[in-house]
């Protein structure tokens, strides 16, 4: 058994921004990252489909504190080199415990620990750990299998069904026939990646998507680079106006969304071949953002439609056949290879079983606080990014309210820290953890109800706003009453 002061579950992402930012502010602190994979990245180690890169800038979805000094969009390889010289620049690498897998944790209220049980998945070895506080880093979906629906005839198909999220890496897709189900980021990723080298990709959506298109390029960065200035300078200036930006597409969105609808159909129109019907692909019955806009560096997929390479199909699926799938309007799909870009599992807590005081924890009984804690249960905190930003924003914000409850507790002489509902919120309306009218992706509706609720007041909200988190966040009063220290 060893213990730690912090102990941090994953090390994608938030998890090594998370031990980043505690080395930094909290260099005395004790911490461990456990990882069930084989090495550091999470969804950067674990895809490998062809062309997978980021769908979020990187001078936001990069940290704060690490500048991002190449093209917005990104490659995995490119994201991973960065996360690895996070982890060299902190010393990180003797921290991180890779091939962990976590079974169950539990708090016990005698001792003020959590219990952690992993397993090493190369030996089989049993580990047992305690940590004063827990930090859930483990990111929203699983990793081992994505989500694919159960389709009539599936079993007669004759040739390879494939998600992108366990590509096989032998895959032989050149000169194939294919088909693509699903049109969203990943959709967007894999289709020209693979276009050129196939007979043909068709693309099978059952709705429409919103994508957006640009050069793979920030000019505001480039132009800096011109001038000499600092790299870091740069990182932050053009972190600042990228933000500004987002926040006044994300306001208009709200505001006139028939406006923005049609300026992402005009750009979108203006890259296909004339008399192409763009209101039936790429016109969506949602609301621009009540979905995450797919970004489309260069017009490549739109490129690769107009060169004949790739076509779209908007129907359902009636069945799949021996030799493809027939749809409901009853079109025959040839495919030698279909390809389900279908989504994927949300993780909730990364699926262990935890146990608080010897009761399982039902999150789905408990009021998130902020949105990263929950009601009754103690010292356990978890990273959820934002949507319609890039998910590395909050995981910083998150880090410094962190940093920020520990020094509390220590100040308090305080061994736990519990979010509680005050009594003046007894009366308080509980509702789901986000409102189908702000955000209703499938993976998000499929899994609500394994969900924490929220209330109606800033403290048991779940905004998903950064633009409001930005400021309320930094300002929040640890002290008001919604947190019990012991």
């Amino acid at each position: 058994m060893e213990h730690f002061d912090v102990l941090i579950v994953g090390a994608g992402i938030s998890g090594i921004g998370a031990a980043y930012h505690l080395t930094q502010g909290m260099p005395e602190r004790s911490f461990v990252i456990l990882e069930a994979l084989e090495d550091f990245g999470g969804t950067w180690l674990t895809h490998k489909y062809p062309g997978v890169r980021s769908d979020s800038d990187l001078y936001t979805f990069g940290y704060r504190f690490k500048p991002w000094t190449s093209a917005p969009i990104a490659t995995a390889g490119e994201i991973l080199k960065y996360m690895g010289e996070v982890i060299d620049d902190a010393g990180l690498a003797p921290h991180i415990r890779y091939h962990h897998h976590i079974s169950d944790a539990s708090w016990d209220g005698t001792t003020n620990l959590w219990t952690v049980h992993a397993t090493n998945t190369q030996t089989g070895e049993a580990f047992t750990f305690t940590t004063n506080f827990l930090w859930m880093c483990q990111g929203y979906y699983q990793h081992a299998k994505g989500y694919t629906p159960e389709w009539p005839g599936m079993d007669r198909f004759q040739g390879q069904i494939v998600h992108p999220q366990n590509w096989p890496t032998d895959l032989d897709y050149a000169g194939k026939k294919i088909v693509c189900i699903g049109s969203g980021a990943t959709a967007a990723t894999v289709v020209p990646a693979i276009a050129g080298d196939a007979a043909h990709v068709t693309v099978l959506q059952r709705s429409p998507t919103y994508f957006w298109t640009g050069r793979n390029v920030n000019e505001l960065a480039d132009t800096l680079r011109e001038l000499q200035i600092d790299e870091t300078w740069i990182h932050e200036i053009v972190r600042r106006k990228v933000l500004f930006d987002q926040g006044a597409l994300t306001q208009l969105a709200l505001d006139e969304p028939e406006l923005v609808r049609q300026a992402l159909m005009d750009g979108v129109k203006a890259l296909l071949p004339e008399g192409y019907d763009v209101e039936q692909h790429f016109g969506p019955k949602y609301r621009p953002w009540q979905q995450r806009l797919a970004f489309v560096p260069d017009g490549d997929l739109f490129a690769g439609i107009s060169a004949g390479k790739a076509s779209m199909v908007t129907d359902e699926i009636e069945t799949f056949t021996e030799t493809g799938i027939r749809t409901k309007g009853g079109e025959d799909l040839e495919a030698d290879i279909i390809i389900t870009a279908t989504g994927f599992n949300l993780s909730v807590l990364g699926d262990i079983a935890f146990t608080v005081n010897g009761e399982p924890l039902d999150l789905s009984k408990t009021i998130t606080y902020r949105g990263m804690m929950f009601t009754d249960v103690p010292n356990l905190l978890w990273v959820f990014g934002y949507f319609r930003a890039s998910w590395t924003l909050r995981a910083d914000l998150i880090s410094d309210l962190v940093l920020r409850l520990l020094q509390l507790m220590d100040d308090k002489g305080a061994a736990r820290v519990t979010p509680r509902l005050r009594p003046e919120d007894a009366d308080m309306p509980t509702l789901e953890w986000i409102s189908d009218d702000n955000f209703n992706p499938n993976y998000l509706k499929r899994s609500m109800h394994l969900l924490p609720k929220r209330g109606d007041r800033p403290e048991w909200m779940h905004t998903q706003d950064y633009w409001l988190e930005k400021e309320s966040l930094p300002a929040a009063d640890l002290d008001d009453g919604c947190l019990v220290f012991e």
